[in-house]
Formats: C-alpha cells, structure tokens, sequence
C-alpha cells in the first residue's frame, strides 16, 4: 500500500511539474509575441475577423472606456477586484440577477487561454493564469492583449477587427464616442452591436464617454 501511495504521490507531483511549466512557457512566450488564435476561434467554428494591432495604435479612447465599463481598478489592484467581485456576488443571490465581477486581467486569461465552458474546473485555471499573467505582464501586456482578443461581434475579434467592421476606420482613428459604443456592446457582442442595440446601450454609451474621462492615466499613454 505505501508503495502504491508513493508511486500516485510522485505520479502528481510529476503531472503537476509538467503542467507548471508548460503553461510558464506558454504564459512567458504570449508576454512578447501576438496572438493570433484563441481557443474561443475554434470553438465557434467559424472564421474569424481577427488583426493584432500594437497598443500604440490603439487610440486610448478604447482603453480608457474599457476601463471604466470593466475594471475602473484595473491599474491599483492584482488581477482581482474583491469588491467588484463580491458585488457581483451580492447581486446574483439576493437580486436574482447575473452581474459580471471578472476584471480586465481575469476576462483576458478566460478568453487567452479557456473554452467558454462555464464551470469550476475553468473558474480554477482562469484564476491561476489570471496570477501568472499579473506576475510576469505588465498592465500594458494585459491591456494589449486583452483589446486583441476579446470577442467583439459575431466572429469579431479584437478592437481593430471591430473598428474597421463597424466604421471602417483602423482602432487608431476611433473618435471616444465611438469607442464608447463598442465597449457597451461587451455584455454580449454576439448579440448587440454598435450597428443593431437596445436603448439602454446608448445609455451606456453616454455614461462611458463621461467616465472615461475620469480614468487614471495610463504611464504609455503620456
């Protein structure tokens, strides 16, 4: 029996070694190079609108909207916004209403490296890739990439793909009031665009443009 338990313990520790630094790698290399697919791409089938754009082409007034619709903490916290994240919580169960509490680092390892498959298994890892981001990124990595790859239409990935989808301009020339309307279709981009929304996103769109201008500034950006 011992020789057994022995053999299981070093058999996880093996298991566990090998996942630790075969995602350190993958986590190391994705801090340098674009990505260019996502495990999201595949899992709809469908072929994607997808360009990589350096941040230094993205016009601020994305990121600074972002910021304000989905993690205003984004540069003070470690990847997660316990308050955010217990609000999320308070309002799903005495509310009985969904509220996302995921911040900008957590939304980018979900979509970088997870299936959209809602569990605790992908909760779990979103976690532990959400801290090797924040340990070996920078906030403007995060930022960079998560502007890159977020689903922004239906096979629309990334801000470049979205702007020139919905305006016809590169992300470098959207105007704030523009990319306020794409960061308030982010609910659910598949579903509201800027081309086809309910009332309530220009609603959104208003509130962004004047929140976006209270966004702390960010270092590359001055």
């Amino acid at each position: 029996m011992k020789k057994i338990l022995k053999y299981l313990q070093a058999l996880l520790i093996s298991i566990a070694s090998v996942f630790f630094f075969s995602t350190l790698m993958v986590v190391l290399l994705y801090r340098i190079v674009p990505v260019k697919i996502i495990p999201i791409m595949v899992y709809r089938l469908k072929i994607p609108k997808h360009d990589w754009v350096s941040i230094k082409n993205i016009n601020p007034n994305v990121y600074y909207c972002a910021m304000a619709s989905e993690d205003p903490n984004f540069l003070i916290h470690h990847g997660f916004d316990f308050e955010a994240i217990k609000k999320a919580y308070s309002e799903s169960k005495y509310k009985k209403r969904l509220r996302g509490g995921s911040g900008i680092s957590q939304q980018c390892a979900k979509n970088l490296y997870l299936l959209p498959v809602r569990s605790w298994v992908r909760k779990v890892l979103e976690t532990y890739f959400t801290v090797m981001m924040e340990t070996f990124w920078n906030k403007k990595r995060i930022m960079e990439v998560y502007l890159n790859i977020i689903e922004m239409g239906d096979g629309i990935y990334g801000i470049e793909a979205a702007s020139q989808s919905y305006y016809r301009k590169p992300s470098s020339r959207l105007t704030l009031s523009e990319a306020a309307m794409i960061v308030s279709c982010f609910p659910n981009p598949r579903k509201f665009t800027p081309l086809k929304h309910p009332a309530w996103i220009n609603v959104k769109q208003n509130t962004l443009i004047t929140l976006a201008g209270w966004m702390p500034r960010l270092k590359w950006d001055k």
